[in-house]
């Protein structure tokens, strides 16, 4: 005992703090892999815009 407290009270404090940890340290990584998500699909949308000004401008073309 230190202070006059059991030393399992310490180890609840230890455990408390080492949950808020590894919590923080999966919504760092959840945040990191959206991003992600989000930038591919963002890149998909760009390339399918892209593509459909490519093809009016080649339909613009044959039509004159």
């Amino acid at each position: 005992m230190i202070v006059g407290v059991p030393w399992w009270v310490f180890m609840m404090i230890l455990f408390i703090f080492l949950s808020g940890y590894m919590a923080y340290r999966a919504i760092r990584a959840e945040r990191k892999l959206e991003q992600q998500f989000i930038e591919r699909e963002g890149n998909i949308f760009m390339e399918r815009i892209e593509e459909e000004r490519k093809h009016k401008e080649t339909k613009k073309q044959v039509s004159n």
